[in-house]
């Protein structure tokens, strides 16, 4: 066992020089200790894994669902073996055929990813029963870690700060209300198991304590099994600052500096950062001594993730828990620190002692880590499920952009499966430079075909109190109105839109734009597609619930002159529709000043990318088919409508029930979270369109009223 010792080198200079010698001996090592490991996951923690397996020579065996059956985690494995049916109970849960699939593909050892059995302390012993080594910490950390309630009472013993809370064991709901009476609101009821924001609620005020509380119990016991809650005093403004550490099987711990994860919506992390911002150095080093203190009381072993809650005037902490397994966000530590953590936890299951002590671990400018999700933002941040039609992706370089993702173009987002898209992870010399590159980058990332949440992190981004670091857990809420404005189109990017539309409409043109084999194509030049129809028209658009009109009269060939919404002066326009890098751009002149967009049109939509933002224009369909949209359903307060794709968990009225506005109708579970849909008016139920397990689309009619004559039409929630 060969140990790096500290050189008086330039950080940046040793980094490279430690990571150097530190390969070459752990690719020799572990590739004596593994030969071959199972990655029990999907998506793009598999495709992690096996970047740094494939480095190593390890060779990969992966698995997936019926769903899964070609994505690119699938792919990219040595080998790949189906292990049930899309559900994720029938396939990423079942230990026993993961564990059967391991042994007959002959792997001495299984990376869990994270999520599904990352956590899971059964998993882990049943690994270790079947001689299989399980690349995470011991059954016995997993479990004291895992349960919340049993956590905290280590940690106080520990010495460790905890918030104040109920983690008894009547879970009684006289019980419960009686501990939150207590404690006082605003409180949480957090799931004991598991972690991702399942199985959480914020309760503001007693009467809101009943339903919650029964949202978070089948939450909890849909992800993890176990209904069981804990309740938590709730510190308004808090920053959630969280501290990587690691440990071998010798009594080494170490701690790899913090991460701020504060920005969140549903509980769930959106954006991340490595080291967090305005934290002193005195600061610094008591959160990750005390990271470490919490380590070595359960005896930890591997990658490990322990979570504060702080607040933000006084910077006091407390410790809130501790995720036994390898976070989403570990590559913002790694681009700080220069360290691979994957290579570390196949060190440290082969049985090695840790590569570096903690003087010799040092960090380096800032980097961010923005999660790319399949939602609506607008809408609640609404998971949508749906094929990615077109993606565009930033450059990745070595050091300063990496993306991470599990999907390519033409792939399906499933409803059965956290909506996360992709990870794109910048890095810079300080703060201020990592922050500008992201904003860059988000540019670059254009999808289409679902919604996402690209333009929100952008303006997130761009926000003054996130870029001077001022950031806390309620920072989407205080700050929704500057998160949300109306959007209002300049009219050049009308003007774009409007010709794109045209060219669109050329079929010969378009053909000869996408097909690249053909030069000798009439429409085929260096200089791209050229315009000359011999007409006038008006094309009508809806953008965000704005009906737009553009007259276009032709002026001469390649050259028209346009009118938004019958007002204002004609302005002119010419441009070219040309090929580049597998996309079409589009090159617009308006009064001598040239706009450049990539343009894409998916059945009705037509999408713009610009420098600066995504702008979506809906061609509405024709008059006779209005009544048919789905709008025609929303607006009236009688239909409960399905939010989005999902499966029905619980109906909670039935037919002839008398309901009243805001009212529970069902429970609707998709993509790891459970929604309740709820009345949009006082009424009588019609009818029921759906039973409990039914698989139903987005904006399905699932529950028809009919409305009291007392009561106004209100709009649908």
């Amino acid at each position: 066992m060969y140990r790096i010792t500290r050189v008086k080198t330039p950080i940046s200079q040793c980094r490279v020089i430690v990571l150097c010698i530190h390969n070459l001996h752990t690719s020799e090592t572990l590739h004596n200790r593994f030969d071959k490991i199972l990655i029990a996951n999907r998506g793009e923690i598999v495709c992690r894994v096996v970047r740094t397996a494939k480095r190593l020579g390890i060779k990969t065996v992966g698995i997936y669902s019926e769903a899964d059956r070609y994505s690119m985690h699938v792919d990219q494995v040595h080998e790949a073996y189906c292990v049930g049916p899309a559900p994720s109970n029938q396939s990423y849960l079942r230990q026993d055929k993961i564990i059967s699939i391991a042994k007959k593909s002959k792997c001495q050892a299984i990376h869990p990813g994270y999520g599904f059995l990352s956590e899971n302390a059964e998993f882990a012993e049943l690994c270790q029963k079947e001689n299989i080594t399980f690349i995470g910490p011991p059954s016995d950390a997993i479990k004291n870690m895992g349960i919340k309630s049993t956590s905290k009472t280590i940690m106080l013993e520990a010495g460790v700060p905890v918030v104040a809370g109920y983690h008894g064991k009547n879970q009684s709901d006289e019980a419960l209300l009686q501990q939150a009476k207590n404690i006082g609101f605003p409180l949480m009821i957090k799931a004991v198991c598991g972690g991702g924001g399942k199985g959480m609620r914020i309760v503001l005020k007693e009467s809101d304590f009943s339903e919650a509380l029964e949202s978070a119990r089948t939450e909890s016991e849909k992800a993890f099994g176990d209904s069981t809650v804990l309740l938590e005093q709730y510190i308004n403004e808090p920053r959630h600052i969280e501290v990587q550490v690691f440990a071998d099987k010798h009594g080494n711990v170490v701690h790899m500096f913090e991460r701020d994860c504060s920005v969140q919506r549903r509980h769930q992390k959106i954006i991340e950062e490595a080291p967090a911002p305005g934290i002193s150095a005195d600061l610094r080093a008591k959160l990750g001594e005390t990271a470490v203190r919490a380590a070595k009381a359960v005896n930890y072993v591997g990658a490990g993730t322990v979570e504060f809650i702080m607040d933000r005037k006084r910077n006091t902490f407390h410790f809130m828990e501790m995720n036994t397994r390898l976070q989403v966000e570990h590559p913002i530590t790694e681009a700080i620190t220069g360290l691979d953590l994957v290579e570390w936890q196949l060190k440290v299951a082969a049985g090695e002692e840790l590569p570096l002590n903690q003087e010799e671990i040092n960090f380096q400018g800032h980097a961010f880590e923005a999660r790319i999700y399949a939602e609506n933002p607008r809408k609640g941040f609404l998971p949508g499920a749906g094929n990615i039609s077109y993606m565009r992706l930033p450059e990745a370089t070595d050091k300063t952009i990496r993306i991470e993702r599990g999907v390519r173009e033409k792939d399906e987002v499933s409803v059965h499966y956290d909506p996360m898209i992709a990870k794109l992870v910048v890095w810079g010399r300080d703060r201020e430079e990592a922050l500008a590159t992201l904003r860059l980058k988000l540019s670059d990332y254009n999808i289409a075909g679902l919604d996402t949440n690209i333009e929100f992190i952008k303006d997130l981004c761009s926000h003054p109190s996130f870029r001077e670091g001022h950031v806390h857990t309620g920072f989407i809420e205080e700050h929704r109105e500057e998160l949300f404005p109306k959007l209002q189109v300049p009219s050049e990017i009308v003007a774009q839109a409007t010709l794109a539309s045209i060219l669109y409409e050329d079929t010969d043109s378009l053909r000869s734009a996408l097909k690249t084999v053909d030069p000798f194509s009439p429409f085929a030049t260096e200089t791209g597609l050229r315009l000359n129809h011999n007409q006038s028209r008006t094309f009508n658009f809806n953008v965000y619930g704005d009906d737009i009109d553009v007259e276009v009269k032709y002026v001469e060939p390649e050259i028209y002159s346009m009118r938004i919404n019958r007002i204002g002066r004609w302005r002119t326009v010419t441009g070219v529709l040309k090929k580049k890098e597998n996309s079409l751009e589009l090159s617009t002149e308006i009064d001598e000043m040239i706009w450049k967009a990539r343009i894409i049109k998916i059945r009705n939509k037509l999408h713009l990318f610009t420098k600066d933002r995504e702008w979506q224009f809906s061609i509405p369909p024709m008059k006779f088919l209005s009544d048919f949209t789905s709008s025609a359903l929303e607006a009236d307060p009688c239909n409960a409508l399905s939010p989005i794709p999902g499966f029905i968990e619980k109906l909670l009225v039935a037919k002839g029930d008398t309901v009243k506005r805001g009212e529970a109708l069902l429970v609707i579970t998709a993509m790891k979270m459970e929604y309740i849909v709820r009345a949009s008016t006082d009424g009588i139920v019609e009818y029921i369109s759906c039973s409990v397990g039914d698989n139903v689309p987005k904006n399905k009619v699932l529950v028809k009223l009919t409305e009291s004559r007392s009561q106004e039409n209100t709009t649908t929630i």
